[in-house]
């Protein structure tokens, strides 16, 4: 072995010794903390998201920040198993992209426990068996998650946190050949995301919607003429071949999820705020539901109308703001919002995300 190589891999082994120490310290550490807060509650959104910022901001390189961000959420994750194993609800079967949503943000010590519907993740973490869901809220491709955004209005549970997933969608199948799919099985949402690629590349083939790409895949396993569209996590979770790749007609294709669960978040230092509020049936009723928020100068990011299904063409709106429902400005536009408001619910202020 050449003395150059040698004498790098014993500076790599005496950092790796110092890393094992020092993850260790922080174990500990975070153990203590945990006896000393006295709480049950060992998921504290807003810390984790200050540890990251700070981490990702001090972040000298090479490593890009993603990188080191991926690194601290599974330390944080271990660290956290130590008071509690949490598991969070998702939509399945495994190999979703909410899956792999909740394992970007809790981490790999934190168990994905497969729901088979949107309703399901609800209904599962309303009961008080799991902890919190991850749920899809909007993809920047194909819009909003209708069936999150008519669960969220009538539940109890809060948003306290959201994910950014890059969603990259891929044709799985047993086939060896794209010629030899006779039919394509996929989340509504999905098909849609690949509409333009589908339509030059499989014109003839047979799209066929169903609860999720994972699902997809996992029907596109029992036959030899099926293909699914879905992530790679499916490809492996039940042995396809990847036939094509990337094949979502946005290449900046992003699905937005919302962490669910019954608390209250306190302030990270850069939050958003989101709310649902309903407008009178009168001239100039929308521009008043809005003019407090640009009165305090509080910025809104997102406005998306729904059916109320309270009557015939009458609708509520889901708003996300910048800012937590704490902050004075954010809180005094809301005060003034429902003065004018047929109905307003607060859904959750969380913090933004990080990656």
């Amino acid at each position: 072995m050449p003395d150059d190589l040698k004498k790098f891999r014993v500076q790599i082994d005496a950092i790796d010794d110092q890393l094992l120490q020092l993850f260790n310290d922080r174990a500990a550490l975070a153990k203590d903390v945990g006896k000393t807060k006295g709480s049950a509650v060992v998921y504290r959104p807003e810390r984790e998201a200050q540890v990251l910022r700070r981490l990702t901001g001090n972040n000298p390189g090479p490593l890009p920040a993603q990188t080191i961000a991926h690194l601290f959420v599974e330390l944080i994750s271990a660290c956290r198993a130590q008071e509690d194993l949490l598991s969070v609800a998702c939509l399945g079967p495994r190999g979703t992209f909410s899956e792999e949503a909740a394992g970007k943000h809790f981490g790999a010590q934190a168990p994905a426990v497969m729901c088979a519907s949107i309703d399901d993740v609800f209904r599962t973490v309303e009961s008080g068996s799991v902890g919190y869901g991850v749920v899809p809220v909007e993809n920047s491709t194909d819009g909003a998650v209708g069936r999150t955004m008519d669960l969220l209005l009538v539940t109890p549970l809060k948003m306290c946190g959201e994910i950014l997933l890059p969603v990259h969608q891929n044709v799985l199948s047993k086939a060896t050949t794209l010629e030899s799919i006779k039919r394509i099985y996929s989340h509504a949402q999905s098909l849609a995301q690949c509409n333009a690629w589908l339509t030059q590349n499989l014109p003839a083939v047979e799209r066929i919607p169903v609860a999720s790409n994972a699902e997809a895949a996992r029907l596109a396993a029992a036959e030899n003429d099926a293909g699914a569209i879905a992530g790679r996590a499916a490809a492996e979770h039940y042995d396809l071949s990847t036939l094509a790749t990337s094949i979502e007609d946005n290449p900046n294709n992003t699905t937005r999820f919302a962490v669910i669960a019954a608390q209250e978040i306190s302030p990270s230092g850069r939050d958003k705020t989101s709310f649902v509020m309903s407008s009178q049936n009168r001239p100039g009723a929308m521009f008043d539901l809005l003019k407090p928020l640009a009165a305090h100068q509080v910025s809104m990011t997102r406005l998306e109308s729904r059916p109320s299904r309270a009557g015939l063409w009458e609708y509520v709106f889901f708003v996300d703001v910048e800012g937590h429902q704490s902050d004075i400005p954010v809180q005094t536009a809301l005060s003034e919002i429902r003065e004018n408001a047929g109905f307003v619910k607060v859904l959750g202020s969380y913090p933004v995300a990080v990656f």
